[in-house]
Formats: structure tokens, sequence, C-alpha cells
């Protein structure tokens, strides 16, 4: 079952094309920025700051903060999380504050903390 807080539906990242990719094995401590939309599946320990959208993989791990347009979490993150949009699949696990314009869950995914929501200029 899926639960969705807004109109929008479901976030068309897979069909962009990713401008930065951390591979599985990888692992980055201090803060990553990127413009476009990144493919995270590695592990990071710092805060994130993408400017178009994030994909984080199933064996994706972000300890820190997390600042993007729009983002599907299939991974892990242990931090706050500020964007337009949110997708947290079945395997998805967060644990901090989410701030979001729109927000889907998909059953079985794991959410820890505060949500606050707000509504989108159009």
């Amino acid at each position: 079952m899926i639960r969705s807080f807004s109109k929008k539906s479901k976030i068309a990242l897979d069909t962009q094309a990713i401008s930065t990719f951390v591979a599985e094995g990888a692992v980055v401590d201090g803060s990553l920025k990127a413009p476009g939309v990144a493919r995270l599946d590695g592990h990071i320990t710092g805060d994130v700051s993408i400017a178009e959208g994030l994909i984080l993989g199933d064996k994706g791990i972000i300890n820190g903060n997390v600042t993007t347009k729009d983002m599907v979490v299939h991974g892990r993150i242990n931090g706050d999380i500020n964007v337009h949009s949110l997708e947290i699949k079945s395997t998805g696990q967060i644990n901090g504050e989410i701030k979001t314009g729109s927000l889907l869950v998909e059953t079985g995914a794991v959410y820890n903390g505060t949500l606050s929501m707000y509504q989108e200029n159009k």
C-alpha cells in the first residue's frame, strides 16, 4: 500500500540524467554538493546538498542532513531532510526531521522523527 500526502503521486527522477554517482562501497567523509540529479549507493558521513534531485539506493546510507528538490529513498538516512517532494520506498529508513511539500510512503518504510509539511506554490 502506498500513502500519498499530496496530489503529486510519483517523483520522476528515474527519467532524468544522473550527473553525480557515488557507487556502492564508496565512503565519503565530509559534505557533498552537486548540481543536477545524483544517485548515492555508498556511505556518506556529512551533509548532502543536491540541486535538482537525489536517489538514495538500497545500500546507500547518509549520516547527515539532506537538502534537495526531489528525493527518492530506498536506503537509510540519519539526519534532517529539507525537500520539495519526498518518496520513501518500502526499503527506506529515515531517522530525523522532514520538511517537505509532498510525501509518498510505501508500506514497509520506516520513519522516526517529526514531519513538517508546507503547501507548494503553484
